[in-house]
């Protein structure tokens, strides 16, 4: 891609010049007509490497940021905007600086001659596979609007699930967080000032107080030790978890955790069914349907799973077969694919099955603080318990010696 310099006059009649860049002299030349400048004079500077994309290592766009740009441009190009116009007004308005720099990035990549997808998949932690994808085929089916608003639709709908479940797990997380500091504070300065009374006096200890005095002596003098094997313990587990085999291990685990790990299982074949859904609507052929899906649902082994289903179907098996080898569909789940496969409506019903999905998804959603909250005061009673049985029990002991005498 090379730099042009420029001398030309705009709408208004006013002299105005700069420099741009443009992959020759006549996209140059059209770039300059879709800004209105009337170009007098254009001249090459230099001639640049090829460009390669930006690097955005840091850079995060927000769930709502993202939804709001797809919607800006789908209306933008429902209007019949220019699609370079059209970015470059984004990137001018955007108050986020990495979705700004992309969005230029994706501009600069249109004016030498690339297509859309191309620019978006510069981008590939800013932008999902099924972004990507829908993109790609709406601009290929010169449908980019309806593209558009199904990706709006289908970013709510992921932005709303995570609601949900940040919403159900918030109290839990607080109580939690609270009990491990309240441990803390009593382990380290609470017991100890009870520990020196207990030993002055020179009494037999209930069991229960010598459980707490072992313990806190434990956490003063290794206090460090643990600090720090915790930090190397968590720390070690993410890199563990970022491979691949880490990653599908921890996938595996979280479908097997008690009380939430259905609702996990839940949201990732909702996004599935969702997905799966969208493409073929779009006219995306089944196999590069599963292929993207599986690497969107969120959770490497539900999407090993999915491309299990792809191979299967390359080999000429039915989907609904392939579906029930995976063993993580329910029967009316499967009869639902086996009469949509039937019917050549499989999209309609598979939008039907994430549905259902989503029902029992805010069904155990809502049940889930119901059943914690349980479990969480049988385990702050037991605390409660220990403690009082620790602290109070010598003291009532020492009072009745006390008063005996």
């Amino acid at each position: 891609m090379a730099t042009f310099l420029y001398r030309g006059r705009d709408q208004s009649g006013n002299a105005v010049e700069g420099n741009l860049q443009a992959g020759n002299r006549d996209m140059a030349i059209a770039q300059l007509m879709q800004k209105g400048v009337t170009p007098l004079k254009i001249a090459e500077q230099a001639t640049a490497q090829a460009s390669k994309p930006v690097s955005l290592r840091s850079a995060k766009i927000s769930a709502e940021e993202l939804i709001l740009f797809t919607r800006q441009l789908y209306a933008l190009t429902k209007a019949g905007v220019p699609i370079i116009r059209a970015l470059s007004g984004l990137a001018e308005s955007a108050s986020n600086e990495a979705l700004k720099v992309v969005l230029d990035d994706i501009s600069q990549v249109l004016v030498s001659g690339s297509d859309l997808a191309s620019g978006f998949r510069r981008h590939p932690k800013l932008f999902s596979p099924i972004y990507i994808s829908m993109i790609h085929i709406g601009e290929s089916t010169g449908n980019l609007d309806h593209a558009l608003i199904r990706l709006v639709g289908h970013l709510e709908m992921e932005r709303e699930t995570k609601k949900r479940i940040k919403s159900a797990l918030r109290y839990p997380i607080m109580v939690v967080s609270a009990i491990v500091v309240a441990m803390v504070v009593i382990t380290m300065f609470v017991i100890p000032s009870f520990s020196a009374v207990f030993s002055k006096l020179g009494a037999d200890l209930p069991f229960a107080t010598l459980i707490l005095i072992a313990t806190s002596e434990f956490m003063q003098n290794w206090w460090h030790l643990l600090l720090v094997g915790t930090i190397v313990g968590f720390v070690g587990f993410r890199q563990y978890i970022s491979t691949d085999a880490g990653g599908l291990w921890w996938d595996r685990a979280k479908l097997r955790l008690p009380l939430i790990g259905s609702i996990f299982e839940r949201i990732a074949l909702a996004r599935f069914s969702r997905s799966f859904s969208m493409m073929l609507t779009a006219g995306v052929p089944i196999l590069n349907t599963l292929t993207i899906v599986a690497g969107s649902v969120g959770n490497l082994f539900i999407g090993k799973a999915i491309t299990s289903m792809g191979d299967g179907v390359q080999r000429g098996e039915r989907l609904t077969n392939t579906a029930m080898q995976t063993g993580l569909f329910t029967p009316l789940v499967l009869q639902m694919m086996a009469v949509g496969e039937e019917t050549g409506s499989i999209d309609k019903l598979l939008d039907e099955v994430a549905d259902f999905y989503e029902q029992e998804i805010d069904y155990e959603l809502k049940q889930l603080a119901d059943a914690i909250e349980p479990i969480l005061l049988v385990f702050l009673g037991a605390l409660v318990l220990l403690l009082a049985l620790g602290v109070f029990l010598p003291v009532w002991e020492l009072s009745g010696a006390v008063t005996g005498k």
